[in-house]
């Protein structure tokens, strides 16, 4: 079971970056997908996650309409879109996927299976 995730870099305050998370090993497509980011210093962070249909997504309260959360089942692949970014935004980002009923996955806790992170800076 593996998840790679791709896709950082270093961009200015006000661009865009789209982070990838490949999942290889399980079916993606029974999991929920989540995203959570990590600045040093810090705790890791809920981002944004999205059911197994696709039908239900959730975001962090500072990401909200600027991120959005997609998958494409049929390439087991997960994205991240992020606009308009912050220099706060900066941070090493993990997918994540779990699974399973009454978990928290706004919690690294509901989580099974976490990519390596992917290093996303932000410049003023």
């Amino acid at each position: 079971v593996q998840l790679q995730a791709s896709g950082g870099g270093l961009v200015q305050a006000g661009g865009s970056l789209r982070l990838s998370c490949a999942a290889s090993g399980f079916t993606s497509s029974r999991y929920v997908m989540g995203w959570f980011r990590q600045a040093p210093g810090k705790e890791r962070e809920f981002v944004t996650y999205i059911t197994w249909s696709g039908s239900t997504t959730s975001y962090a309260y500072f990401v909200k309409g600027r991120f959005t959360i997609s998958r494409d089942d049929a390439k087991n692949t997960v994205y991240l879109q992020m606009n308009s970014l912050k220099p706060e935004d900066t941070a090493v980002y993990y997918c994540a996927a779990g699974g399973g009923v009454g978990r928290s996955y706004t919690s690294p806790s509901g989580y099974d299976y976490w990519g390596q992170g992917t290093l996303v800076t932000v410049s003023s």
